[in-house]
């Protein structure tokens, strides 16, 4: 336990450190020498390169780490074709947007994402794909994961809020405070993603329980009407 906690905290020191505290240092003291669309560019290069060095790490070869392998290339493609520091955070906005609204789609067509997240870490640790997925189709464990999905979708719609406030009342200059704001916000979603997706555990195991007992009054019948 003492070790996850320790590993825990390295991880948030390290997405502090390349997600939010690089690229300030990098937007702050690049704005004077390179103008701020290329301060801008520049700060994003830390979280480029941790996120690959995760992936690789991770080796993430499934639908959540190319998702996020796919997501940050269309990031940094539309970083790049943005043209202009103002362009670049407001493009941003609408690609989280796009995100969203993929989101919402999901959940209404009753395929949400967080499934697929789970499905990938049942793998990780050992669990045939196939059942899994089946498994957390299941009525009540289901739900669950609709409700996570609309955590998704509200997150999308938050960070995006962010970003249209700060930048239509202080302008470009508040791109520094973005990155801290929505670094804090990132973290509390993610604390309570990680909680929900712990309590579906819980919701997994009472299921397959309720299952297993089921199984064993079945068997048991029989021989009660033999005797």
């Amino acid at each position: 336990m003492a070790n996850n906690s320790q590993s825990n905290k390295y991880l948030i020191f390290l997405e502090l450190l390349f997600y939010a505290a690089l690229p300030y240092v990098i937007w702050k003291f690049g704005r004077e020498p390179f103008g701020d669309y290329a301060a801008m560019l520049l700060s994003t290069v830390p979280g480029i390169i941790y996120t690959v060095y995760r992936f690789a790490k991770d080796r993430q070869f499934n639908v959540t780490g190319l998702f996020i392998l796919g997501s940050m290339l269309i990031g940094t493609a539309v970083d790049l074709l943005s043209g202009s520091a103002e362009q670049m955070i407001w493009n941003n906005v609408y690609l989280g947007l796009f995100y969203t609204l993929l989101y919402v789609i999901l959940f209404i067509v009753k395929q949400p994402f967080s499934l697929y997240i789970a499905v990938d870490f049942a793998y990780l640790q050992g669990h045939a794909r196939k059942e899994s997925k089946a498994l957390f189709f299941q009525k009540g464990i289901f739900r669950w994961f609709q409700l996570i999905q609309v955590v998704f979708i509200i997150r999308g719609l938050v960070m995006a809020g962010i970003t249209v406030f700060l930048l239509r009342k202080y302008g470009i200059d508040s791109y520094g405070d973005m990155l801290i704001y929505k670094r804090v916000a990132s973290w509390v979603f993610s604390g309570i993603l990680m909680g929900m997706f712990f309590y579906i555990n819980v919701v997994v195991q009472n299921y397959m329980n309720r299952l297993h007992e089921n199984n064993l009054q079945k068997r048991q019948e029989p021989e009660i009407v033999a005797e």
